[in-house]
């Protein structure tokens, strides 16, 4: 795994850390302003508190803590299509490039390890460079379109309501475990 910065930590999410992880979702999307890929209605939208209830629940919710153990980043996932997909990963930018984001996809396929889940997927921006080059440097390789899976297809067009899918792509990552 790598290796996290000083004072930082990776553990599960308690209940009550759910408006902080609103908080870091909406800060993290702050990135995408200018970029034109979110439509801009739904730059202000973030991950519904239910959603993160369900993952505390299914144990698909990890976040990164600083040094004072507040949550500055979180990791969330789900199973899809015999994967475990990565729905959203999310750094505060005031605690970005420091590899946080990196630390979490690492503990991201520890997890997908112990559930016995050959491959991580994921969907993101295939040129953005904090999307689609950063997975890759991870090992992530994008699923050329002939090979997507129904789930994937049906997944695409919902985030066609507010993202510009011709710029995004399907990745994955094996993990090593047989």
């Amino acid at each position: 795994m790598r290796r996290l910065p000083e004072d930082y930590s990776i553990t599960r999410v308690a209940p009550e850390e759910i408006p902080a992880l609103i908080a870091i979702d909406l800060a993290a999307g702050e990135l995408f302003n200018d970029t034109g890929l979110i439509d801009e209605d739904a730059l202000d939208d973030h991950v519904p508190p239910d959603v993160f209830a369900q993952a505390i629940e299914t144990r698909h919710l990890i976040t990164v803590r600083d040094g004072k153990g507040q949550p500055v980043g979180f990791a969330l996932t789900s199973n899809r299509g015999g994967t475990l997909y990565l729905d959203q990963i999310s750094v505060h930018p005031d605690h970005g490039r420091q590899g946080l984001g990196a630390a979490l996809i690492e503990r991201v396929v520890d997890e997908a390890k112990a559930r016995k889940l050959r491959q991580i997927t994921l969907s993101t921006f295939r040129e953005l460079a904090w999307n689609g080059p950063f997975y890759h440097r991870l090992g992530f390789r994008e699923i050329p379109r002939e090979k997507l899976a129904d789930w994937m297809l049906d997944l695409e067009k919902a985030q066609a309501a507010s993202l510009d899918i011709s710029q995004r792509c399907f990745m994955a990552r094996r993990t090593g475990w047989l």
